[in-house]
C-alpha cells in the first residue's frame, strides 16, 4: 500500500527532474530518495522515470499519469487532515437545527446564523422549519441537534432551553374595525370578539396566552379559528374574521387592512428559546449553542426548568 510519505518524495522529485535538489529539498540522503522511488516503482509495478547518467531526469508516460493523481491525493490528505483539526473544536461538521416562524419575524433566526457563520464558516447548517412540540420530540429521539421554539415552563427529560428572544403581544385587529380606532385596548373590549389562534393540538404555548386573557377580559378564550402560523391568522384577521394574538415583530411583515394594537392591562410576552439535549457531545452543536449564547442579545434569560 502507497503511504502520503512515497506520494510527497515522488512528487519532489518529479518537481525538480534531480535526485540531488530533491533530497536537499526532502533533507534526507539521495541513496534513500532513490531507494524510495525504486520502491514506489516495484509496489506499482511499473517505471515512472527514466534514469540516464548523461540526461536529465525525466517521467515516463506512466510517471506523468501517475504525478496528477498522486498530487491530487496529497492535497485530499491535507483537506482531510484540515477538516479532521477543525472538527475537533467544531468548527466544522453538520448542525440540523429547526425552528418556529416567529424566529424569522423577530430576526432571533438571521442574527444567530449570522454570527454562526462568521466564527465557523466550514460548519454545514440543515435547517427545516417545525412546530414546537414537534421539535421537542425530534430533540429527544436525536433527528434535531438544536430548536429554535416557543419558550415552555417544561421541558422532557434530558432536554435544556435558554430563553434568548421576548417580546410584547399584541392584538391584530382589521382596519375597518372599531377596535381599530383605539390607541390601545383593555382585555375586557375583546368579550364577544372571535379569536384566530395558530395552535398545534396543545394546551401550553400560545393557547396558555389567550386563556390568560380570556381570564383578565371575562371570556373563555377559545379560538374560533385555528390556523398553522402567524401571518394566517394575520390575514384572516384583516379580513374581518376575528381578531389575532400575536408578537409585535409580526407587524413588520403586516399586509394591508390590519392594525396591531397593545394591551394595556396584559403584560405576557412571547418568549422564543433554544432547546437542545443536555448530554450534547457533538464539537460543532455544542459550538452553535454555545455561539447562540453569547450572542449578545439583551433580552436572554434562563428558562426556569422547576
Amino acid at each position: 500500500m502507497i503511504d502520503s510519505r512515497q506520494l510527497q518524495l515522488f512528487v519532489t522529485l518529479a518537481e525538480d527532474l534531480h535526485f540531488a535538489r530533491a533530497a536537499d529539498r526532502l533533507d534526507i540522503g539521495q541513496s534513500v530518495l532513490s531507494g524510495q522511488i525504486k520502491k514506489l516503482e516495484t509496489d506499482l509495478g511499473v517505471r515512472l522515470l527514466n534514469r540516464n547518467k548523461r540526461a536529465a531526469v525525466t517521467l515516463t508516460d506512466a510517471g506523468k499519469t501517475f504525478l496528477v493523481e498522486a498530487v491530487a491525493a496529497l492535497r485530499q490528505l491535507e483537506r482531510a487532515d484540515r477538516v479532521g483539526r477543525l472538527a475537533a473544536r467544531g468548527a466544522a461538521g453538520q448542525v440540523a437545527l429547526s425552528y418556529v416562524g416567529s424566529t424569522v419575524t423577530s430576526g432571533l433566526l438571521p442574527r444567530l446564523l449570522k454570527s454562526f457563520r462568521l466564527r465557523f464558516p466550514d460548519v454545514r447548517m440543515q435547517i427545516v422549519a417545525m412546530e414546537t412540540p414537534v421539535q421537542l420530540e425530534h430533540l429527544a429521539d436525536g433527528a434535531v441537534d438544536v430548536g429554535l421554539l416557543q419558550a415552555r415552563a417544561r421541558y422532557p427529560d434530558g432536554i435544556t432551553a435558554r430563553v434568548l428572544h421576548s417580546e410584547q403581544l399584541m392584538i391584530a385587529v382589521s382596519a375597518d374595525s372599531s377596535l381599530a380606532h383605539a390607541k390601545a385596548l383593555k382585555a375586557s373590549q375583546l368579550r364577544g370578539v372571535a379569536f384566530i389562534a395558530p395552535q398545534f393540538n396543545e394546551a401550553v404555548g400560545f393557547a396558555e396566552h389567550l386563556v390568560n386573557l380570556g381570564r383578565i377580559g371575562g371570556f373563555d378564550g377559545e379560538p374560533e379559528f385555528r390556523v398553522n402560523d402567524f401571518m394566517t391568522a394575520v390575514s384572516m384577521a384583516a379580513a374581518g374574521y376575528g381578531v389575532a394574538l400575536v408578537p409585535k415583530s409580526i407587524e413588520a411583515f403586516a399586509q394591508p387592512g390590519v392594525r396591531f394594537k397593545p394591551l394595556v392591562d396584559f403584560k405576557e410576552e412571547a418568549k422564543l428559546a433554544i432547546a437542545y439535549r443536555e448530554r450534547e457531545h457533538s464539537p460543532c452543536v455544542r459550538a452553535f449553542i454555545d455561539s447562540a449564547l453569547s450572542s449578545g442579545i439583551s433580552t436572554a434569560s434562563k428558562v426556569d426548568q422547576s
